[in-house]
């Protein structure tokens, strides 16, 4: 088993930052990553990253401007948040697989611990 307990959301202007952690314990994982939720939408892909290696993937419309980091000794998944724009406006939950293999990294069906959500809101 793997308990997330994530913490650092707020209100935020447009162009501001913010900075998500992620703490994780039980079981080693494989990977990590942040998955957001925005009001009557479904919950999408943000940035994953492997804890051993520390090899980052984004998405397209995240890249440049978050960025996904670990902390192996505290055993935590951080995700830097700049230029923050509105539409970036979700719940945003940390997830985690110990999975080596499975359905890609980008896709919620590939990890099997979740975290309870932070609120991160953009005001324009």
């Amino acid at each position: 088993q793997v308990q997330l307990v994530e913490s650092g959301g707020g209100l935020v202007q447009t162009g501001g930052s913010l900075r998500l952690s992620c703490a994780a314990s039980g079981r080693s994982t494989y990977a990590m990553g942040w998955f957001r939720q925005a009001p009557g939408k479904e919950r999408e892909f943000v940035a994953r990253i492997l804890m051993n290696s520390g090899n980052a993937g984004y998405a397209d419309s995240v890249k440049g401007r978050f960025t996904i980091s670990r902390d192996n000794a505290k055993n935590t998944v951080d995700l830097q948040l700049n230029s923050l724009k509105p539409e970036d406006t979700a719940i945003y939950f940390c997830a985690a697989t110990t999975a080596v293999i499975g359905v890609s990294l980008v896709s919620r069906n590939r990890y099997e611990y979740w975290g309870q959500g932070t609120q991160v809101t953009v005001s324009s």
